[in-house]
């Protein structure tokens, strides 16, 4: 089992950065493909970001090709989200996830809120 805490969300100005993290519990935490999810009001789950298992492939939603990058620490056993030039299109919950393989993931975690405002 993998348990996942989200940090970082909060209110910023359009233009600004953020990173997001995400801290998993397990030993295994390495052999597990991490994804970053958001959710809009209103609006259905979707696909951000994610790294595979052992920090392999890279994947990331053509909506935040060059702005986001996400990236791991195996020793901290945390993944994270550097969000920058933010819109406020991205404004939403962001949910961490694992799974042993993208795009299928079985382990979720709460989600933090990003507003982007001015």
């Amino acid at each position: 089992q993998v348990q996942l805490v989200e940090s970082g969300g909060g209110l910023v100005q359009p233009g600004d950065s953020l990173r997001l993290s995400c801290a998993a519990s397990g030993r295994t935490f390495s052999t597990y493909a991490m994804g970053w999810f958001r959710q809009a009001p209103g609006k259905e789950r979707e696909f951000v970001a994610a790294i595979a298992r052992f920090g392999g492939s890279i994947y990331y939603a053509d909506s935040v090709k060059g702005r986001f990058t996400v990236s791991r620490d195996i020793t901290k056993n945390e993944v994270y989200l550097q969000m920058n030039s933010l819109k406020p299109d991205d404004t939403a919950v962001y949910f961490c996830a694992a799974g042993r393989a993208h795009p299928t993931y079985t382990h979720w975690g709460q989600g933090t809120q990003v507003i982007v405002s001015s």
